[in-house]
C-alpha cells in the first residue's frame, strides 16, 4: 500500500494537471486538437504539449488520428469518463463555496416529465422558492420513460431527475449507479372533466366507457398498455383512442370540455381538479421517485430542494389518502 501511495505522490500527483485533462476533453469533443485550440483559445502547439504531457506521466496513448479526425484510444475514453466525475466534483466544490458565503444563493438543474412538470413539481418548487427565493432553478423536460434516459443525470447535466417508475422493474432497467427515493405511489385512475355526464356516476364499468372518445399516451408506454390491458381482462376491445398524445395541456382541454376521458396518474387528476372515475383498474404501484447519482456528492441547494420535494411529496400523499381535491385545501405549509 505504501508503494502505491508513493507511485501517486511521485508519478501523478504532482504531474498529473486538471487543464491537461479538460484540454483532453476538449480536443476529444471537437475530434480536432485545431478546433479545441480555437475554443480554448490557446494555440495548437500548446495543446499538443498538454496532450503529451499527459501521455507522458500515464505512460500510455491517449489519442489516434483517423479519417474521421482524432479519437481517443481505450485509455483516452477510460481518462475521459473518470474526468466527468472530476470536473463535477471541482463545480460542486465551487457551489458549495458560494453557498457557504450566501446560504440563500444556489443553482440546481432537474430534469422530468411534462406530466411531473404539470402535476407535483409545482408545489414544491413553490415550497422550495419560499425558502430560497435567490436560487436559481432550471426545469427541463425529458424523454419518457424518463428513468431510460438518463444519459443527462450520467453526464451531470442535470442533478436530479423526477420519474414514475413502474414497480417491480424491467430487467432493462440498470441502477445499480442510481438512487432512487419514492416520494409517493401514483396509480393510474380513469379521470373526466369535471362537468361530464360521467362524473356524476357513482359506479361504473370499464363496458360503460368503451365506445367513448379517449386521449391516450402513444402504444408501448405504461399509460397506454396498462388501460388496454384491463379492457383485455373484460372480455373487451382496444378502447377508442380518439387522440394520441403526451401533452398534458391538450388533455386537459378536452377533458375540461367534457369531450374525452383519459388515464393519468391520481395526483394529476387530484391537483388539477377532475373527476376520478369509479373504474377499477387492476392496482399496480406507480411510484413518483427522485433519481440521482450515487456516486455524486450534491450541492447544498439539491439537498435543500430535495428535503422540499419530500414535505411536498408528502403532502400530495396525504391529499390522495383524504380523497380531496386541492381546491378544497390549503396549500402545503412552508
Amino acid at each position: 500500500m505504501r508503494r502505491v501511495t508513493m507511485e501517486w505522490e511521485s508519478r501523478l500527483g504532482r504531474r498529473l494537471r486538471v487543464r491537461d485533462l479538460y484540454i483532453l476533453s476538449t480536443v476529444v469533443k471537437s475530434r480536432s486538437m485545431a478546433k479545441a485550440a480555437r475554443e480554448l483559445a490557446m494555440s495548437q502547439p500548446s495543446i499538443s504539449e498538454a496532450i503529451a504531457n499527459l501521455e507522458h506521466v500515464l505512460g500510455v496513448r491517449l489519442l489516434d488520428r483517423s479519417p474521421r479526425g482524432v479519437e481517443p484510444t481505450i485509455y483516452g475514453n477510460a481518462i475521459i469518463r473518470r474526468s466527468v466525475a472530476v470536473f463535477d466534483e471541482l463545480k460542486q466544490s465551487v457551489k458549495d463555496i458560494e453557498f457557504l458565503s450566501d446560504p440563500t444563493t444556489g443553482e440546481l438543474s432537474i430534469g422530468c416529465r411534462e406530466s411531473i412538470a404539470a402535476t407535483a413539481l409545482p408545489w414544491m418548487m413553490e415550497r422550495f422558492a419560499c425558502k430560497y427565493p435567490r436560487v436559481l432553478v432550471h426545469v427541463e423536460d425529458v424523454p419518457s420513460p424518463s428513468i431510460r434516459s438518463l444519459e443527462g443525470l450520467r453526464g451531470r447535466k442535470y442533478d436530479l431527475i423526477f420519474a414514475r417508475w413502474p414497480i417491480p422493474l424491467s430487467r432493462d432497467d440498470v441502477v445499480d449507479d442510481l438512487n432512487v427515493e419514492t416520494l409517493f405511489d401514483d396509480p393510474l385512475v380513469v379521470t373526466a372533466g369535471a362537468h361530464s355526464a360521467w362524473a356524476r356516476r357513482r359506479k361504473l364499468d370499464l363496458a360503460d366507457l368503451a365506445d367513448e372518445s379517449w386521449i391516450l399516451a402513444p402504444p408501448q408506454t405504461w399509460n397506454y398498455e396498462w388501460v388496454a390491458q384491463a379492457f383485455a381482462a373484460r372480455g373487451l376491445g382496444a378502447p377508442k383512442v380518439s387522440v394520441v398524445t403526451f401533452n398534458v395541456h391538450l388533455t386537459a382541454h378536452f377533458l375540461r370540455k367534457g369531450l374525452s376521458l383519459t388515464a393519468y396518474p391520481r395526483s394529476w387528476a387530484r391537483l388539477n381538479g377532475f373527476k376520478i372515475l369509479p373504474v377499477s383498474l387492476p392496482l399496480r404501484a406507480w411510484p413518483l421517485s427522485i433519481v440521482t447519482l450515487k456516486d455524486r456528492t450534491q450541492s447544498p441547494s439539491v439537498e435543500r430542494f430535495m428535503d422540499c420535494a419530500r414535505e411536498a411529496g408528502k403532502w400530495i400523499a396525504d391529499l390522495e389518502k383524504s380523497g380531496s381535491s386541492v381546491h378544497t385545501n390549503s396549500r402545503p405549509r412552508s
